[in-house]
């Protein structure tokens, strides 16, 4: 057997090979060990679509008959993959259940189709493509595998964006968070579908196959870009996101403990710098109980609830944990997350993110007025005020000031 050396033959073995071995770390990841097992379910099924087409470009198939129908079609599962990677990396609580491996049927009956035909002699296989397989369960296949994959890009995109709206509400740094990699792989995977739609039309209305096909280009650069980025991943291991309905205003008054004592909730005597008038994006923390009395639109804000969110974070510095959570705060200070996240919004007007970094600047700010601030690197200022990396600390000085941290006046 020869195979002809082309610039797409070695491409797509390269791809293919890249995509089994990154499968094979993935699955023995130690962090994030379900969603990565999806991931890596993922790439195998799309590296055994991409030998299809291996086997075509390098004419495998033409000098080998006999390995037509071999089992490596499984497209099928692309989708319920990729949304279910998608569902346990944004909740590491989530667990695959009984009720979920309905998504799955489709894949297992294309593989007992494939298996079963792998089983019979040459003959058979040929007369079921003559009569079976090219008129009417290929384009089951075809264009089965493409609604599938439409709806799970769907429900995915779905998720990932409820997901990073609820990010800043929960936690203080988001930077490995944000999963901006998986929003560019499912716009990937979209592009993917648009292509399948133009060969469904050429099939279908024109005869031609494997012309203008550019799907097997566009699935080898899907699954390099799992292999490359997904293994980069951070650890999700904190992150529990589980879509919710929102909730009634009078639903989040329920989660309350008892009213806190003033005497407990008093002693947030920390002032904060004042934010500049020329500010971009100023920090904005309400410093009186007047200054509170008109950002409560919807339901009245507990003042108790409010002093005691301050105390924890004017008087005991809980901002200058650098991963500091919503769950962390609400064990900290004994309020239901529910309730902090309602006043933080209602009471400060800020999400819990934009909050707890509106501290971390006010910080960084007080300490460059200090004498100290001439022996410290303003990154040492930065990581003991509560960031925990340059980037993030330059992103967030510049939204909330409106200067880079080297331009900023401290005179």
């Amino acid at each position: 057997m020869q195979i002809p050396l082309t610039p797409l033959v070695v491409v797509l073995f390269a791809v293919i090979a890249q995509a089994v071995f990154a499968a094979g770390l993935l699955w023995f990841a130690r962090h994030n060990q379900l969603p990565d097992r999806f991931l890596a379910l993922l790439m195998l099924s799309i590296a055994l679509w991409l030998l299809d087409g291996f086997f075509r470009v390098s004419t495998i198939y033409k000098q080998n008959p006999g390995w037509y129908f071999a089992p490596i079609y499984y497209s099928f599962a692309f989708g319920p993959l990729l949304y279910f990677y998608v569902r346990s990396l944004t909740n590491h609580a989530f667990r695959l259940r009984p009720r979920h491996l309905w998504h799955f049927v489709p894949v297992l009956l294309q593989g007992l189709l494939y298996g079963w035909l792998r089983l019979q002699p040459y003959d058979t296989r040929n007369w079921f493509w003559q009569h079976v397989h090219r008129p009417y369960t290929y384009r089951v296949e075809f264009i089965g595998t493409w609604v599938s994959l439409v709806v799970y890009v769907v429900l995915s995109q779905r998720l990932l964006g409820q997901y990073r709206r609820w990010l800043p509400e929960n936690f203080s740094e988001t930077s490995q968070l944000r999963l901006q990699w998986l929003r560019t792989l499912l716009v990937l995977v979209g592009i993917v579908s648009l292509q399948w739609v133009l060969e469904v039309v050429l099939r279908e209305f024109f005869n031609l196959y494997y012309q203008y096909d550019y799907s097997t280009e566009l699935l080898g650069l899907l699954v390099f870009l799992i292999g490359v980025v997904g293994l980069r991943q951070a650890d999700m291991q904190a992150v529990r996101f589980e879509p919710e309905p929102e909730p009634a205003d009078s639903e989040l008054t329920a989660d309350a403990p008892a009213p806190i004592a003033q005497g407990a909730a008093e002693g947030a005597s920390g002032e904060l710098p004042a934010p500049e008038a020329n500010a971009a994006r100023p920090v904005t923390l309400p410093e009186t109980d007047e200054a509170l009395a008109g950002l409560a639109p919807k339901a009245a804000v507990d003042e108790a609830v409010v002093a005691r969110i301050r105390q924890a974070l004017e008087a005991e510095k809980l901002y200058l944990n650098p991963t500091l959570t919503l769950a962390e705060l609400s064990a900290h200070t004994g309020l239901a997350p529910r309730l902090i996240s309602f006043t933080v919004n209602n009471g400060f007007g800020q999400s819990f993110n934009d909050l707890v970094n509106s501290y971390r600047v006010a910080e960084v700010k007080r300490r460059l007025r200090t004498p100290d601030a001439q022996r410290l690197t303003l990154l040492g200022i930065a990581l003991d005020s509560g960031f925990n990396s340059k980037t993030t600390f330059n992103r967030i000085f510049k939204q909330f000031t409106g200067y880079a941290p080297r331009d900023y006046p401290v005179g």
